[in-house]
């Protein structure tokens, strides 16, 4: 077995739970080719189950695989609680190349000195590779030892121990993306902040907070919730409810005291908006301020907003490929899984195999994300903090893409 058909076989097994809500891994853009070391073909199947792709560092390097949140249970020891956060899980793949040898010690190596910001660390391998030394190695190393059979099979040979460790920047970025604010197609589809906005009120009615968004705010309730989640002001719960979050209070504060605490005059006034097209903060400047302070609470906006007064300061027009290349100089896991759609083509488009960007590739609209080249966009235009507005995917043109700041310092 070569190293993408073990990892491959991992990640289907050792990852097997991830979901939408659940989790999230990349592979190293090494994996991205239809052929390996020696000119090894790499079937299809292998390459769209190893993706999406991205070279991000943990620790001392560029792990084959990193993913956050949901892991087989019966894979380590502990428990995901043990932690602040969603486990961070580097794996290291080998396999048979044209010497006919596995080095599964190195392996190991590699993904101990992962450890320094991952919190589980794995070698993974073809199992008649593996031997009494190399598992010694990974019990005395803390390092789970995986072992691949030929018919995809994994055993999990040697279980690791949950560590407690502070993820890197570019680490921390994949622990995002399994969280509710994951960056992803379905983060939110409605452009206009009031559609988000109206919720913490709908879930605070007596009545079903179905029932009261449709009436009073907007008809598409899975887009309005998950957009809710995805700014942050609910936690959804698992039997399908909704709770506010610390910031869902605020915007809830913010509503009642301004109608004297009346609910039912926030929601008429949000009635009053269906079907207007005027940008917030014209229509209703108070509510722009709010719709700002959700929005720039988002962790990426803080970010976005830094590269974008620093390339205005410049004098560099901050058009979409202009903001994605300079924050890829900075932050390459970030420009790429905030602004590049996770698919294979996508990433193979715009990333080398050795994770450098293919800059040229920026100025297709196809590869972007279009949540947050338009839906996303549209927010922060319409709260006040960019110039001007979105564009959808039909209608993106990347290099006039403007995402200058609405009140540059």
């Amino acid at each position: 077995m070569t190293e993408p058909e073990v990892l491959a076989a991992t990640k289907n097994q050792l990852f097997s739970e991830i979901g939408p809500n659940s989790g999230y891994t990349v592979v190293d853009t090494q994996f991205s080719t239809d052929q390996w070391l020696d000119d090894v073909p790499v079937s299809r199947e292998v390459t769209e189950a190893l993706a999406p792709f991205n070279h991000v560092r943990v620790g001392s390097g560029y792990p084959d695989l990193v993913g956050a949140g949901s892991i087989t249970n019966d894979a380590f020891f502990g428990h995901s609680g043990d932690i602040d956060s969603p486990p961070l899980v580097v794996v290291e793949a080998k396999g048979y190349g044209s010497t006919g040898h596995v080095d599964t010690e190195t392996g190991i190596v590699q993904a101990h000195d992962r450890l320094q910001e991952a919190n589980l660390g794995f070698l993974a391998a073809p199992r008649s590779s593996i031997s009494a030394e190399t598992r010694a190695l990974g019990r005395e190393l803390n390092i789970g030892v995986l072992g691949v059979t030929e018919d995809q099979s994994v055993d999990v040979l040697e279980k690791p121990r949950v560590v407690g460790t502070q993820a890197g920047r570019e680490a921390s970025t994949i622990r995002f993306q399994a969280g509710p604010q994951r960056v992803a197609d379905q983060s939110f589809h409605l452009n206009r902040p009031k559609n988000y906005l109206g919720y913490p009120f709908c879930v605070y009615h007596p009545e079903p907070t179905e029932t009261v968004l449709e009436e009073y705010v907007v008809r598409d309730f899975k887009s309005a919730r998950d957009g809710a989640a995805f700014l942050g002001l609910i936690e959804k719960q698992p039997d399908g409810s909704d709770v506010l979050s610390p910031l869902g209070e605020e915007v809830l504060r913010f509503g009642l005291q301004k109608h004297e605490q009346s609910l039912r005059s926030v929601l008429e006034e949000f009635k009053s908006w269906k079907g207007e097209q005027t940008r917030l903060t014209q229509l209703a400047p108070d509510w722009a301020l709010i719709a700002r302070r959700v929005v720039f609470a988002f962790p990426a906006t803080q970010m976005l907003v830094k590269h974008i007064q620093e390339l205005q300061n410049n004098d560099q027009p901050p058009t979409l490929p202009t903001v994605v290349e300079y924050l890829f100089d900075t932050s390459p896991t970030f420009a790429v899984e905030f602004f590049i759609r996770d698919t294979e083509e996508a990433r193979s488009a715009v990333l080398t195999g050795d994770g450098d960007l293919i800059t040229a590739s920026l100025l297709e609209s196809p590869v972007y994300r279009s949540v947050v080249a338009y839906q996303f966009k549209q927010m922060l235009y319409h709260s006040g903090i960019l110039a001007e507005s979105g564009s959808d995917s039909s209608n993106l043109e990347p290099q006039e893409s403007d995402w200058r700041l609405e009140q540059p310092i």
